[in-house]
């Protein structure tokens, strides 16, 4: 990662300098005390365990509204009425911004990074403007794309769907944005590109044909992949599971569903999963929970890494601040070998009531220094303690004899059913959690 903090024509960030490591005792709210970019853990350098990617929606397009007041973050960079010129010079904050938060990666919507114009040969030729103007910026930076994706959903055409419209002719504009956006991803050399579903779901099932939009959906994807083969694309295609929001019940509700759907349609050789805390919550599991289910199913991808608040039952997006969490994440990311070209993408914003500029800094230094100590805390366990022995020594009775014998597939039921038979009623083994929980919490500091 270059040291450079690029600077458009104007500074946006007024005052605040490259963000630098200060360590533990650092009172500086802006400065990492965790996160030392080049310190080595577990045989690579932090970064590399994280790969952070700032999102680019919600941290220069996000002004604080929600659904009871418009926004209260007065950002210069929107000062300017043309579309085009103001997406230029949020692009010059942007750039700023990551190069001063010191981080390798961005994400965007193609809405969100480019404006969308009166018709789709409008909105092609604007997402191109920018897409070069984003790729000079690149090279000048050394800050790369993690993935790009479309926004099918926020447009009022979408209002029942994108791929899963019953509306073909609103099918068509999502397949126009989507290949633009995997064009730009393309071009700008991005590691993954992302499906979200957005308004992939339904209200009620009495106007809804469940079957036929999963087809639709399938077959949009399919079709999609092959593009982006064929034009050149070589990272993975990632879909992002929620459960609830917009509609009632979303077709990639989490994981497990994700998983199903893409064996369903034969996706699993080029799709994997893009798995977001706040979302995993919403689906009444763990962010843990998801991410292991999904490196059990060889399909992990990347994550979005936020926080929803237990009292909200909505995507509230907040920064990581939650150490636990963090802690059992890294745990997870540790054992099963990292976010390979995947990353950390902070899909996360600020509070409504947060409008200082620094405030955007302070989200995102507190979140990579809460996953950093989450990585020291994890790699501690896993060598300083038998954490990974007493998980192992629970299974050992799979390690000998007969348990291996069916790990291999060489005992049947009558066989299985005549052991029980033989053994007789088995001793109770205690699960030995809050021992588990103790061990974690020990090391939690």
């Amino acid at each position: 990662m270059s040291n450079k903090v690029l600077i458009g024509k104007q500074e946006y960030f007024k005052g605040i300098g490259k963000i630098p490591y200060e360590g533990p005792d650092s009172t500086n709210p802006l400065a990492f005390k965790y996160y030392d970019e080049n310190r080595n853990i577990a045989g690579k350098a932090m970064r590399e365990h994280f790969r952070f990617a700032v999102a680019y929606w919600h941290t220069f397009c996000g002004t604080g509204a929600d659904p009871f007041g418009p926004g209260t973050m007065e950002f210069p960079w929107n000062e300017e009425t043309d579309p085009v010129k103001a997406a230029m010079n949020k692009l010059d904050a942007a750039f700023e911004f990551f190069t001063k938060l010191g981080v390798p990666f961005y994400c965007f919507h193609d809405r969100d990074i480019a404006p969308e114009g009166s018709t789709v040969q409008e909105s092609e030729k604007n997402l191109k403007r920018i897409i070069e103007a984003a790729g000079i910026k690149q090279e000048e930076s050394g800050v790369k794309l993690l993935w790009g994706t479309a926004n099918v959903f926020s447009h009022p055409r979408y209002m029942n769907g994108a791929a899963t419209n019953p509306d073909f002719q609103v099918l068509t504009h999502a397949a126009a944005q989507v290949k633009s956006a995997i064009d730009a991803t393309i071009q700008l050399g991005g590691d993954n590109y992302v499906f979200w579903g957005g308004r992939e779901g339904y209200f009620s099932l009495l106007n809804t044909d469940m079957k036929r939009e999963l087809n639709h959906l399938g077959m949009f994807l399919q079709k999609s992949r092959d593009y982006g083969r064929e034009a050149g694309f070589k990272g993975n295609f990632l879909i992002e599971p929620k459960p609830m929001e917009p509609t009632k019940h979303q077709y990639d509700f989490d994981v497990s569903t994700v998983i199903a759907f893409i064996h369903q349609y034969e996706l699993e050789n080029d799709f994997k999963l893009n798995i977001e805390n706040n979302h995993a919550t919403l689906a009444g599991h763990t962010f843990a929970h998801e991410v292991q289910t999904a490196f059990g199913h060889g399909l992990f991808g990347s994550l979005d890494i936020n926080q929803g608040d237990s009292l909200n039952g909505w995507d509230t997006d907040e920064f990581l601040h939650n150490l636990y969490d963090a802690s059992e994440l890294m745990l997870v990311l540790l054992t099963e070998g990292g976010v390979g070209q995947g990353g950390m993408n902070f899909d996360a914003k600020t509070r409504r009531s947060s409008t200082d500029p620094e405030d955007i800094f302070i989200g995102h230094i507190s979140s990579m220094d809460t996953l950093a100590r989450g990585l020291l805390i994890a790699d501690t366990i896993l060598n300083q303690s038998n954490y990974m022995k007493m998980k192992q020594d629970r299974y050992s009775s799979f390690d000998i004899g007969k348990g291996v014998a069916f790990e291999n597939g060489e005992l049947g039921l009558i066989e299985l059913a005549e052991l029980a038979t033989e053994y007789g009623e088995p001793a109770h083994i205690s699960g030995k959690q809050e021992l588990f929980e103790a061990l974690l919490n020990k090391h939690l500091r």
